[in-house]
């Protein structure tokens, strides 16, 4: 059964490139980027897991944790490691799974037969700190993920989980953000003081209220 949003990311045990982890300890109260990789020494992911570690201040600044996996073995990832240090120009600073026996893809369900019967496709998780999956995104072995919509979605994800409000389309960090349908309009002066535009009596829009 695949996994849904609102459900409890699956706990496992693993070996990483930084020794083995529980999951659930390595979350502890932070949100997590849970990606998959088809294997290592693979061009697109190189390019993938050296982009994660360029954005690790990004990720900082947003109390996010990064952590990888592909299918082969660790000394395998040490390896493979190197390269995508010398070849994208940083050093990679989150863990990477071994998952040679496709425990932890068949339990995330990252294998999809259709399209390998082995490899894992391109699979995002973005997990809150109550270990409860917020975002699934997936992408086939030949598309390189676009890690400016992960971090946007992070933010939104973010915010509307600390205020009564969503996000509209192609909505960046900044702008204008929506009042839920549940509050009413007259009570939005006092739960956003900063002005509010009613657009339609079901679309009202306030400036992003943690500014």
């Amino acid at each position: 059964m695949s996994l849904r949003l609102g459900d409890e990311a699956p706990n496992f045990k693993a070996q990483t490139t930084i020794g083995e982890i529980d999951f659930h300890d390595y979350i502890q109260d932070s949100w997590v980027v849970f990606f998959s990789h088809p294997s290592d020494y693979t061009p697109v992911c190189t390019t993938e897991l050296g982009r994660t570690a360029k954005l690790k201040s990004e990720f900082d600044k947003r109390g996010v944790k990064a952590i990888a996996l592909s299918v082969d073995n660790v000394n395998d990832h040490l390896g493979w490691i190197k390269d995508i240090n010398e070849t994208q120009q940083t050093e990679v600073n989150f863990p990477v799974i071994a998952d040679e026996d496709h425990h932890i893809s068949e339990l995330y369900d990252m294998i999809h037969p259709n399209a390998s019967a082995t490899a894992t496709v391109r699979s995002v998780f973005i997990i809150g700190p109550d270990k409860k999956i917020k975002l699934t995104l997936t992408y086939p072995a030949s598309t390189g993920r676009n890690f400016d919509e992960i971090l946007r979605v992070i933010d939104s994800l973010q915010l509307t989980a600390d205020y009564q409000v969503a996000t509209p389309a192609d909505w960046q960090h900044g702008e204008d953000v929506i009042v839920v349908p549940a509050i009413k309009t007259e009570d939005i002066p006092a739960k956003f003081p900063k002005g509010f535009k009613e657009i339609k009596p079901y679309l009202r829009t306030t400036p992003q209220p943690n500014l």
